[in-house]
Order: structure tokens, then sequence, then C-alpha cells
């Protein structure tokens, strides 16, 4: 720590308790600044593709997750170091805006902090790299709008939609039944999506897992999968045309809010109390079949007594169903949450065309599906699995397929995948380098080449030549003016990403260059790092 003296030579303190902080300073905090960024970016770039490997990350409990998404990897990472968390969170913005593309966007920011060392070890200023950074990612971003293409598809034609989202889960584990799931993906989107407004409410779309079964077994519910089943073993596992009753209220005699207590000093007394709770319940009961309902649904538990009753009234009910559940079967059914009995009326019955008890496997694990609903605006996508860690890592493809295809209702312009963009983007880059006078043309080129490391590390993690294969696709996209050709990851014979069907959207990969961008021109700002010494 730099001491500062007065002019009589006596040295006083600037910083509060500074021997116990360590300080790095100038070049030297960009150089560790950079390293840190480097590191997460390193981990990551393995997983980058169709052939990308796992990550295994045990958390402190012991749980393990295995994953191929960048967002999750980080978030379970557990990062110490500040710059490092500045990466994480640079993948959980691009998840959160865009949900996919997590890891491309942390090994774009890293091979710039790679390329931007290089600039700084040639004594240019951080601020000049940082403003020809600026300038090159305004001319990649416009670029890729230019060579976008916008696919027409409609609730009829769906197979562009399903594309794309295959692109996204074929660098996942699930990649041997991709079809399948992105054409559940695509249906579960546009049976919520309001077209008209271009607007997709991801929160209507229930993901839920079940350990067992295959992953061939996944399927798309038109209605709500609760994983409950009937209070009572007896209650019929099958009800067709039901009338649903939602409650948040529970099926107990009701208890003063005061403390109180009840002295009974006779048979006739207990016996007049047992009268009265036997007579709640049976108003309560026949509160809910003068209503019209068939079956009921609460939140709360309810006594042996009251499920005895009940099953005797013949009236099937559910209980213990969580609140997130209950709104979705509410907009599903098209049925009003009722708090108290005496509120309720037929009109606020939700209405469902069959609801069903399903049992899986050997074991008493029974979930309750209540399908063909009224107002069928909620689905549930149900996923099968071998073990729970494929469940899991199923989910989280998922959510990044639904939020593809939510991405190109919104904006249906797509850009080819492959790391064709990015190549074209660098020779656009480049070639504009020339033209700039200054400094930073130098941060240019160097944009051009840091745009190189996405499709090289495909082609690496596809245990292709990396340096040969890039070099060759990039001369036949400047013979051919092709901005389609990329790296042929699957050996499918051609580079051309539009015949092999790879697409991405173009808001995820304009998203990636901005936010990428951004953070790096954030690290090379810091110059001076105060931190509170280890030892």
């Amino acid at each position: 720590m730099a001491l500062a003296f007065d002019e009589f030579g006596r040295p006083f303190i600037i910083i509060k308790e500074q021997e116990q902080k360590a300080r790095v300073r100038g070049i030297e905090a960009q150089k560790a600044n950079i390293m840190a960024a480097k590191a997460v970016a390193r981990i990551l770039r393995t997983s980058l593709g169709p052939k990308g490997m796992d990550k295994m990350l045990q958390s402190p409990d012991g749980d393990v997750t295995i994953s191929n998404d960048g967002a999750t990897i980080l978030e379970q990472m557990d990062v110490d170091n500040q710059i490092g968390k500045l990466m994480v969170e640079l993948s959980r913005s691009q998840d959160y805006e865009i949900g996919d593309g997590t890891t491309g966007v942390v090994v774009t920011a890293g091979a710039l902090l790679e390329q931007a060392e290089l600039l700084l070890d040639r004594g240019i200023h951080p601020i000049r790299i940082a403003e020809g950074y600026e300038m090159a990612s305004k001319l990649a971003v416009e670029h890729l709008s230019n060579i976008a293409t916008k696919f027409e598809f409609s609730s009829m034609n769906i197979e562009p939609l399903v594309q794309t989202c295959m692109t996204t889960l074929s660098s996942k584990i699930v990649n041997r039944c991709k079809h399948q799931l992105a054409e559940i993906a695509v249906k579960a989107v546009l049976a919520v999506a309001d077209l008209d407004r271009k607007d997709v409410n991801l929160d209507l779309i229930k993901v839920e897992g079940k350990v067992g079964g295959r992953l061939e077994d996944t399927e798309l519910v038109k209605g709500i999968i609760v994983d409950k089943d009937m209070s009572h073993p007896q209650m019929p596992k099958r009800i067709e045309n039901a009338k649903i009753a939602i409650l948040t209220c529970p099926f107990e005699p009701p208890k003063p809010k005061t403390k109180h207590k009840v002295d009974i000093d006779s048979v006739e007394k207990f016996e007049s109390l047992r009268e009265q709770e036997r007579k709640y319940f049976d108003d309560m009961v026949q509160l809910c079949k003068d209503a019209g309902a068939t079956l009921v649904i609460c939140q709360w538990g309810f006594d042996d007594e009251a499920n005895h009753l009940l099953m005797n009234r013949g009236l099937p009910a559910v209980r213990w169903v969580g609140g997130v559940e209950l709104e979705l079967i509410a907009i599903a059914t098209g049925g009003r949450i009722v708090p108290r009995f005496q509120e309720l009326t037929p009109e606020k019955l939700g209405k469902a065309g069959l609801v069903r008890e399903k049992s899986f496997g050997t074991t008493k694990d029974r979930m309750l599906y209540i399908e063909q609903c009224a107002h069928s605006k909620a689905v549930t996508i149900f996923i099968r699995g071998g073990n729970k860690m494929i469940i899991e890592e199923t989910k989280r493809s998922m959510h990044d397929a639904l939020c593809v295809a939510r991405n190109l209702i919104r904006n249906n312009a797509i850009v080819y995948g492959g790391g064709s963009a990015e190549v074209s983007m660098s020779l656009v880059v480049d070639a504009a380098a020339d033209k700039v006078p200054g400094v930073e043309q130098y941060a240019m080129r160097a944009f051009a080449e840091a745009l190189d490391a996405v499709p090289m590390a495909l082609a690496e993690n596809s245990g292709l030549q990396p340096i040969d294969t890039l070099t060759a696709v990039k001369s036949q996209q400047v013979k051919e003016k092709n901005p389609h050709l990329g790296i042929d990851c699957n050996n499918v014979g051609t580079n051309d990403m539009k015949e092999q069907n790879v697409f991405e959207t173009l808001i995820g990969k304009q998203q990636q260059i901005f936010l990428a961008t951004q953070v790096v021109k954030m690290i090379l700002k810091i110059d001076d790092v105060i931190t509170p010494s280890a030892f």
C-alpha cells in the first residue's frame, strides 16, 4: 500500500486499516482482472456446441448437478473472485433476457479480453481499446441485421420454429430425441401465445418431471398435471365433465382466534360437541354439492372425518395443492379461487372435460391429470427420464427451447448458426478497421480476431483441426460471399448451415455481442483494486 507523507516527512494514513488491505493498481490490476475472466471463460469453452462436454458440479449439501447450460454451471460454481462474479452475472443476464446462448456470451467475452491483453502489452491505452470495441460491436450488430433472414410460420406450419428449437437442443444431453422435444416446446408456446400481440406468457407453461420411463415418453398435456392423488383411496379415479370447486379454506370446524378452553364434564356435552362438529362438516360438503361441484380441490388438508363424509356423499376431493398450481388450475378451467364456503356459486366452478388419476410403474406414485379444460390456455410439459439428474437437465434444456420459440414469435428474424454469423461479422469488422484512423483500428482488428473464438471452439470440441477448419471456412466465405457457411460439427458433409437447418435467433445473437462488449469495457476501465487482505 502506498504511503503518503506530509511536508515534515511524517507518513499519514489515507485508507482506513490500510495495513489489512491488499491493493493492485495500473496495468497489474487490468492483467489480474483479465486473467480471472479468462479462467471462467476457459471452463465454459469446452461445453460449447453440439459436441460440447458436460460439467458435473457438487453442492455443499452433496447434490450433484450435471449440466451443459452456461448459466447453470456458473451459478452452481460459487465463484469468489469479483471479476469472475461479473462473468456469472453476464451469463445470467443473457439467460433472463434471451434464455439461450449463455455459454457463447461468456466465451466471446473471454476472447475479447484475451485480445485486449495483447493490445495492453503493446502499450495501447485501455480506454482506446474500449472505444474501438464499441465501434466494432456496433458494426457487428448492424451486419447481423443485414445477413438475418425472416421466416414465416403460422399455427398450421410450425416446422421452421421446430428447426430453430432443434438447434438449441442439439448441444444438450437430450439431443437424441431433439425433434420430439422441440415439437413439444413449440406446441406448448403456441398454445399459450397471443399471436396478434406477439406475446407469450411462459408462466402458463408448467414443466413437471417424474423419474421413471424413458425420455421418449415425455408428453405435452393440454391441461394441468398435479403431483397429488385423491384424498380417499375409494374415490373415483376418473371424472368426466368435472365441475371443480377451487378452495383456499380448510375442511375443518372454525377455530376461535382467542385462547380458549372447553370444559366437558358430561357425556351429553361431549355428544353435542361431536354433533356440532359433524354438522359443520355436513354443511360444508352440502354447500359444495349445492353449487354443483363434482370435484373439490383444496389448498389445505382435511380431517379423516371430513374425508369420510366426502367419500360417503360421493364428492371426490384433492388436498394440499400448492398456490401456484391452484392459480394455473383456475386459469385453465376458467374457475375462481374461493376463500369461503359461503361464497361458492355455480358460476365460480371451473370446468374440465376429464380429470383422471394416473399411476406410474410399480410404485405407488400417482398424479392427477386435468384435461380438456374450458380455457386451455395453460399447458404442462411432462418429462420422464432414467434418473433425477437427466430430468433436471431436460427441464433446463426445455426452458432454453421455450425461450427460443418465444423469441421467434416476438421477432421472427434468424441468423445461421455453426459459427457462420461470427465468421461473417469478423470479416466485416476486419475490413472496416482499415478505414478507421487512429489507434482504434487495432482494437477493431482484435475484436474481429476475438469473434473467431466461437467457431474455433466449435471446431475444437468436434475433434476437427481448429485452425485449418476455421481458415478454410473463412476463405470459402470470402470467395463465395455466402454468410451461411459455418463449421460442420456433425460431419454432415456440407458447410452450408442453411442446408443443415442450423438457426439461431437474431435478437439472441445481437444480445450476446452487446452484453459481452459492455462487460469487457467495464473490466478494462478498472485500474485500481482494493481488497481485504487474505491473511
